[in-house]
Parts: structure tokens; sequence; C-alpha cells
């Protein structure tokens, strides 16, 4: 007895193309890089000023090392907060994907999609990939990039109106000294949050090499091109 077998057609798939979209605005990618060159200066810096490890150099006209450190770091400060402020200008003013990802803690599928997300991340397994921030990558963009920078932003410039009492920083930012318990705790403050901050960089870099290994949708690119790419299946009889 012939036994015949029916051979299975294969399925014809799509073809799939890529449309690119222009996602991040110029404002939006200085801000990020200006962000991240300023905050490398001041997290050095700061290294240096806890804890002097070069001697200030010698001879009657030579600048000490801790001045020159000081200088620099205050002069990255006002860069970084010129950043954020800039930043939040396109958040209102910039395009929507420069809203996107805000942490909207009111709205019900707000919530939904941050667990979802949160969930994702823990099993590895990746949904659709996003145009814009998602809602783990808006809160983490909140809390960590705007929270602790402007955290950081207030106690630097509390600390920095010590150096001129009575004067325009002191009565903009003095008050926060009282607030945070005084000159040293505040000091302790604004050490902390910037061990944060690097927290927070080391996990932002790892997640952004893992999205654009699994996604690659110009992630990485986007960021000095503004541009992203998304697929889009095509009609076989389209031409």
């Amino acid at each position: 007895m012939a036994i015949v077998t029916q051979a299975r057609t294969a399925k014809p798939q799509r073809p799939v193309t890529y449309e690119r979209v222009y996602v991040w605005e110029l404002g939006i990618r200085a801000f990020h890089w200006i962000n991240a060159a300023a905050m490398t200066v001041l997290f050095l810096t700061g290294l240096y000023i806890s804890s002097p490890t070069f001697s200030s150099t010698s001879g009657p006209n030579a600048t000490p090392m801790m001045a020159l450190v000081r200088l620099v770091h205050f002069a990255a400060a006002f860069v970084f907060a010129v950043a954020l402020a800039w930043r939040l200008y396109f958040f209102f003013f910039g395009n929507q994907y420069s809203r996107s990802g805000f942490p909207a803690v009111w709205r019900s599928i707000w919530w939904k999609q941050l667990t979802r997300q949160s969930l994702d991340y823990l099993r590895l397994r990746f949904g659709h990939p996003h145009l814009e921030h998602n809602a783990l990558a808006g809160l983490s963009y909140a809390l960590c990039v705007i929270g602790l920078g402007w955290l950081q932003v207030f106690t630097g410039f509390a600390l920095y109106s010590e150096s001129n009492p009575g004067g325009i920083m002191d009565r903009l930012f003095g008050w926060v000294l009282p607030l945070f318990g005084g000159s040293f705790r505040t000091h302790m403050w604004h050490h902390l949050f910037a061990w944060g901050f690097l927290a927070f960089v080391i996990v932002h870099i790892y997640i952004v090499f893992l999205d654009s290994r699994q996604y690659r949708n110009g992630l990485i690119s986007s960021m000095i091109t503004g541009f992203k790419f998304r697929a889009r299946e095509e009609d076989t009889d389209e031409r």
C-alpha cells in the first residue's frame, strides 16, 4: 500500500520595508550630549573636590589645583542648569516625541504599561519597538535626569552661595541649606545624588545597547541624526 504525502506549500511572506521617522529634534539631541558632557565633568571634578589627590603647583603665580577644579566644576554646573531649562522648554514647545513617556500617574493605562514593560525587561521578553519613550523609560528619565538634576542644581548652588554670604546666589539658594539640615548635610546629599546619577548612567547605557541590538531601529544613531526606523509591511501588489 502506497502512502501519499502532500507537500505543504510555504505561505508567501510580505516584504518588509522600513520608513524613516524624524523623532528627536535638534534641541533634544543637543540637550542629550551637552547634558552628558556636563555630567561627566561634574562627576570627575566632584570626586576631586571631595578627595583631593594632586597637590597644588608651585611658584608665586601658580593657581592652586583645588581653585581650578572648583572653577571648572561650577562652570559645568551652570551649563548643566541651562541645559535642564532648555529641556523643559522643549517639553512644552517641542514635537510630540519630546513629551513622550511622561509619567501620567493619574492614568490607569500608564500603570498597566509600566507594569508590563517592567516585567518584560525582567523576563528578557521584548514587545514591539517604540519610536518614543515608553512608560518605563519616561519614569526613569523623570526621576533620574530631571528629578536628580534639579536636586543637584539647588544643592550645588546653595553650597556655591556660601562663598559670598548675602550675594545673589545666597538670596536665591541660601534657603536650601537649612532645608537639608545645614552645610555638611547638604554636602552629603549632593554627593549621594551624584552617585545616583552614576547608577542611572550605567543602567541607561546597558538598556540602550540591549534595545538597539534587539529592535535594530536606529536607537543609538537617532541621538545624532534624529531619525528612527519602523517596519512597514508592504502589499506585494503595490508598485
